[in-house]
């Protein structure tokens, strides 16, 4: 009978140190890295056992028993979140699941600037190492139906501004947060606008606004220049900014504005055409179009810019033909 009790307590010894040993190595004992920093992606549908084969084909030393520990340890080892890991120094199993399960991916983020045109976004968005490149091989109409975007044109349909995201998502995630943002603001700044404005709806809110985004040369002049284009609308001037006439003219436009340009019509020439142009030209920034929205009190029907990034308006045609001469003709213009 000695004996016997004595091999239970051995035995009893035995199951308990392994089982401490066991726990050790799950929650405390860091696992064996190949190589550091080390990446791991969690896709849909992976469960427990995916996620080791991950971690071991990363170079992580995950043996399947301390896996099948993990799962009879853990309650939550289901809700496993879908994305990228770093892990930067060596972590037990139970550190990295803790993670996983908090969906603590790697984050990265990306920033489109104010005034840019679409292309330059977009080749922002391909250049982009964090992303899943979807959208590359998509036409600009294609783009805009997978996003779900009623519009034909995708000009000045996105926000500028700093976006955070899970690395390794799509790319078509990205344009539709800055899309999103931008809707979000529009519909906010067109329900609060300065009543009597001469626009029709919220998306000419947003052309002139891209318009004003181009022209402003410093942020005192914003109001102003968004006064001076809502005075020309309700008088039926034509609007004669250069921005616009330089969109329209695309890859042919060598950086010098010309007469003969001005004269060379299309949809966005606002010297030879009428009323607004028919997209916007450039991504809006919110002050851009807080202030066509709400544009200075202004008898100003001209503008032109003095050299320093700022500009001179004036409220006839003499005083702006003087402005001219005084401003640009000097500078060789």
């Amino acid at each position: 009978m000695r004996r016997i009790l004595l091999l239970l307590v051995v035995l009893a010894l035995i199951v308990a140190g392994t089982y401490r040993w066991a726990q050790y190595r799950y929650g405390e004992q860091a696992l064996a890295f190949a190589r550091l920093p080390t990446r791991v992606e969690v896709r849909p549908g992976m469960g427990l056992r995916q996620v080791g084969a991950a971690l071991r084909a990363a170079g992580v030393q995950a043996p399947d028993w301390l896996l099948k520990l993990a799962a009879r340890l853990r309650e939550d080892a289901h809700r496993i979140q879908i994305g990228i890991y770093e892990f930067r120094e060596p972590q037990s199993l139970r550190e990295i699941l803790d993670r996983m399960v908090a969906g603590d991916v790697l984050t990265a983020e990306i920033r489109f600037i104010e005034g840019w045109r679409f292309d330059q976004l977009r080749e922002t968005i391909a250049g982009h190492p964090e992303l899943r490149h979807e959208a590359a091989s998509l036409s600009e109409q294609a783009l805009l139906d997978r996003l779900g975007i009623r519009y034909e044109h995708p000009e000045g349909l996105f926000f500028p501004s700093t976006y955070r995201f899970a690395a390794g998502i799509s790319d078509l995630e990205v344009f539709r947060m800055a899309h999103e943002a931008l809707r979000k603001l529009l519909d906010e700044a067109w329900a609060a606008r300065e009543p009597g404005l001469p626009l029709k709806d919220p998306y000419e809110a947003l052309v002139l606004a891209s318009v004003v985004e181009k022209e402003a040369g410093t942020e005192a002049d914003r109001a102003l220049i968004a006064g001076v284009f809502i005075n020309r609308l309700r008088r039926g001037m034509k609007l004669q900014s250069d921005p616009t006439t330089i969109y329209g003219l695309g890859d042919a436009f060598d950086g010098d504005l010309r007469r003969v340009h001005l004269r060379t019509d299309t949809p966005y020439n606002t010297y030879t055409r009428h009323g607004l142009p028919p997209t916007p030209i450039a991504l809006v920034g919110r002050a851009s179009l807080q202030a066509v929205l709400h544009p200075a009190k202004t008898d100003a029907l001209y503008f032109v810019a003095r050299g320093d990034g700022s500009s001179q308006f004036s409220v006839t045609l003499d005083e702006h033909n003087a402005a001219v001469r005084k401003y640009q003709l000097r500078q060789g213009r």
